[in-house]
């Protein structure tokens, strides 16, 4: 009963992002020809942004059917890691998209071209309301490919806001030089946040230790275990961000009894299951043993 529920469960979070996905890149599509037809920048900025969304969704969306299939000879650890993939080239699809629109944003500030800010405006009323759609979507969602696809479409509200703010300003004052002030403003948002994600993506793929895991906290803890004289040779990375996997290597008193040392395993494993570490490979030692590992 319980797997037929969790298989529902994951059915519908394959359902919510598919719906996302569909939303986001079909008015993804219309934004880049409303863009073209209004001449505005702003518009074509927050459209490329929608585009890494979409990619990121589409991605997301891959990836929830994928996780379910059983890791392999050939990928010991799952498919996971996969995501690490998307995340990596949707982030530089964007650093290089933002700079695009910047380079040709600056011309226009001092040489500002007509617009049709009626049109902006409309535009920006459809980007709210099929955005803030597809964030209702996933508002339920628990797992965390949910909450960060989320987090984007947020993100391309307040995009939005911020072009119906500026059609507003056109309107009224006919000042068309506020469509490339918004259109680097919102490049240079994008930027920051896509620059955060690449490099975030990039320290995980080079297998750096978690951002909020502290090594020698959790030496302190496991060295104050019963029965342990020493650790080293500790190893933590990250699958995807979100999974982690340890190895350590503990030295425990001498003639330890078998119910002993699996008692030790098991408060080893407690400690790094407070660090959300559940894959942990223990290789247990006693004090006239030699380590064999180079430099451990």
């Amino acid at each position: 009963m319980s797997h037929i529920h969790e298989y529902g469960h994951t059915h519908e979070n394959v359902k919510s992002i598919r719906t996302a996905f569909f939303l986001n890149f079909f008015f993804t599509l219309v934004e880049i020809g409303g863009g073209i037809f209004t001449n505005s920048l702003a518009i074509l900025s927050d459209a490329l942004h929608d585009l890494g969304d979409s990619f990121s969704l589409g991605l997301a969306w891959y990836l929830e059917k994928l996780s379910e299939k059983k890791r392999t000879g050939e990928f010991t650890f799952g498919y996971k890691r996969f995501s690490l993939l998307g995340a990596f080239i949707s982030a530089s699809l964007l650093l290089a998209g933002s700079v695009i629109i910047i380079i040709n944003a600056i011309p226009r500030l001092l040489n500002p071209e007509s617009l049709r800010p009626l049109w902006m405006l409309v535009f920006a009323v459809l980007g709210i309301c099929i955005n803030g759609l597809a964030v209702l979507r996933l508002r339920k969602g628990k797992k965390l490919n949910q909450k960060v696809v989320m987090l984007h479409l947020l993100e391309d509200i307040l995009g939005w806001v911020a072009v119906l703010i500026g059609s507003i300003f056109i309107l009224i004052f006919n000042i068309t030089i506020i469509d490339p002030i918004l259109s680097i403003l919102i490049s240079l948002f994008i930027l920051w946040k896509a620059f955060s994600q690449f490099i975030k993506t990039a320290k995980l793929f080079l297998q750096s230790i978690p951002s909020h895991i502290e090594v020698r906290k959790i030496e302190e803890e496991i060295t104050s275990l019963e029965n342990v004289k020493q650790v080293h040779d500790i190893h933590i990375w990250s699958l995807d961000g979100f999974s982690h996997v340890a190895t350590i290597h503990i030295v425990t008193r001498e003639n330890l009894t078998q119910p002993a040392i699996l008692e030790v395993k098991q408060a080893c494993r407690l400690v790094f299951k407070k660090y959300q570490i559940e894959h942990v490979t223990i290789e247990m030692e006693q004090e006239t043993e030699c380590c064999e590992q180079i430099d451990c």
